[in-house]
């Protein structure tokens, strides 16, 4: 495709292919910060809004697996158009949605229809640009991948606080018209291929398992884990049907994912590194707004524009490396890109309830370019030795990956955080007596620890600095994560587009 492309051509392809991958990606999260006015909008409960999120996520994690598959079968082209028309229309019923059981049904669509855009968005970019480009290709797609789930709370807030919660999803309608004009004038149209065959019982199985572990994640912290029924439910159809699709998937002559994609030494490094990464991004924008609302006070606006720094160096470290990856070695340039992720999580651990702004700023811009560092190399070299053909399903599989990832390192990080914060109140409350100098004196101008006043004020200020410290110990081991996966990175062979080798170079 890019031999014969021009570069007219070539940069309408991006510009509309960024705004599908933003419009995608945004969604995975400007709705968090609406659904309190959602939940009163649409009369639900506190636990039944929580599916106006499970149900996309459930949905959109579904329908990436077939991405590869629905590409060969229907056209690259003619799937992408359909997908960002789905995902437009939807986001616009999700927006006159006047009831619950309407925005689930909505927000499920949107999933599906979602699903396809970003792996189809990198695919299109690998095969526009030459390989000697490919690094800037990436990080062009990378800022749209990396700044959506980051600018979304902070756009979602601004449009709900200014609007109404509705806009944040008529925000999707321009981008999805911008998109679907300039991918029909710059796409070249679909070739005849062969048609490829479905492996129907193999994408049940993954479907399955796939969709177990979204609601058991989704709804773990809620239902107490495995304290619940319904949780222990969603973990055993997790394991069996993961199980049997391996099963099927080494003992069937055409499985869903074909089997030679693993054969690929940097592709299965990069699944490998994307599911980190996956968790550190998305567990860390999870954790940051609610210690600022809850614990440090801030309004939602306040909060969006504290932590909206981290996408400014996220897209200044893509800008870099987009040009550095064409003469330094793109383990070495991910290799400093966990660093400074390991170090500013490693600053966010040592906060504290009175943290300035500039420590939050500061943090989140050094995560920024720490993240952007890593993303866009790991996106050229784990495609880099793939085959043309395999590239569909290679970046269906490595958005799905990414989705998981993120899907575990939210749960994991709240269930932590939870369990440290019990644990740390405990502590805490041992230490409440009369006997206490220190809290005494503290509780002395709400007229003693004796009366009303004063027990409310050391309640409050009991939990507050209990979820301080269970917010710190995740991110300690988040750090300590970081920087154990980091000589993972080792594992990846130098790609032929930066060796002068015939061959992928074998590790120095």
């Amino acid at each position: 495709m890019s031999t014969t492309m021009s570069a007219a051509q070539r940069s309408l392809l991006t510009v509309s292919v960024m705004a599908a991958t933003l419009m995608q990606a945004l969604d995975s999260t400007i709705a968090n910060v609406a659904l309190p006015h959602m939940q009163g909008s649409l009369g639900a409960a506190s636990d039944q809004i929580s599916w106006v999120l499970t149900s996309y996520m459930v949905a959109a994690a579904i329908a990436t697996a077939p991405t590869g598959y629905l590409a060969a079968r229907f056209g690259l082209k003619r799937l992408f158009l359909v997908a960002i028309t789905g995902f437009t229309i939807t986001s616009m019923l999700c927006g006159v949605a006047a009831t619950l059981p309407q925005m689930v049904l909505f927000r499920l669509l949107q999933g599906l229809c979602g699903a396809a855009l970003v792996p189809l968005s990198q695919v299109v970019l690998l095969n526009s640009y030459p390989k000697e480009q490919h690094g800037s290709a990436m990080a062009l797609w990378g800022m749209g991948v990396m700044l959506g789930p980051i600018l979304g709370p902070t756009l979602g807030g601004w449009l709900t606080e200014v609007y109404n919660w509705r806009w944040v999803f008529y925000i999707n309608v321009p981008f999805g018209v911008l998109a679907f004009l300039g991918l029909s004038a710059g796409l070249p149209n679909d070739q005849e291929a062969p048609q490829p065959r479905l492996d129907l019982f193999g994408f049940a199985l993954l479907s399955l398992t796939i969709a177990a572990l979204q609601l058991m994640l989704d709804r773990g912290e809620t239902k107490d884990w495995f304290e619940s029924t319904e949780i222990l439910i969603y973990a055993g159809l997790t394991l069996l049907a993961l199980y049997l699709f391996l099963v099927h998937t080494v003992t069937t002559p055409h499985p869903f994912m074909p089997l030679r994609l693993f054969a690929d030494r940097n592709f299965v490094s990069g699944l490998v590194m994307v599911a980190v990464m996956g968790v550190v991004l998305f567990a860390t924008s999870a954790l940051l707004p609610p210690f600022l609302q809850n614990l440090r006070g801030f309004p939602v606006i306040t909060t969006g524009l504290a932590v909206a720094p981290r996408g400014a160096g996220t897209m200044l470290a893509m800008f870099a490396v987009g040009r550095l990856i064409r003469y330094v070695d793109s383990r070495w340039l991910m290799f400093v890109g966990m660093l400074l992720t390991a170090y500013s999580l490693y600053w966010m651990a040592g906060y504290t309830l009175d943290v300035p702004i500039s420590g939050l700023v500061g943090a989140c811009v050094l995560q920024g370019l720490g993240i952007g560092l890593v993303f866009v190399p790991l996106s050229t070299i784990t495609f880099a030795t793939l085959i043309a053909q395999d590239r569909a399903d290679g970046a269906a599989l490595f958005s799905l990956v990414r989705n998981v990832g993120s899907s575990i390192g939210i749960a994991a990080a709240f269930a932590y955080q939870t369990r440290m914060t019990t644990t740390n109140h405990a502590y805490l409350a041992e230490h409440v007596t009369p006997f206490n100098p220190a809290l005494a004196q503290y509780v002395n101008a709400s007229g003693g620890i004796e009366s009303s006043l004063g027990l409310v004020d050391v309640a409050a200020e009991l939990q507050r600095q209990a979820g301080m410290l269970g917010t710190i110990a995740d991110f300690k081991v988040m750090m300590w994560g970081v920087l154990i996966a980091a000589p993972l990175l080792f594992l990846f062979r130098r790609p032929l587009e930066l060796t002068t080798s015939s061959e992928p170079a074998a590790l120095d």
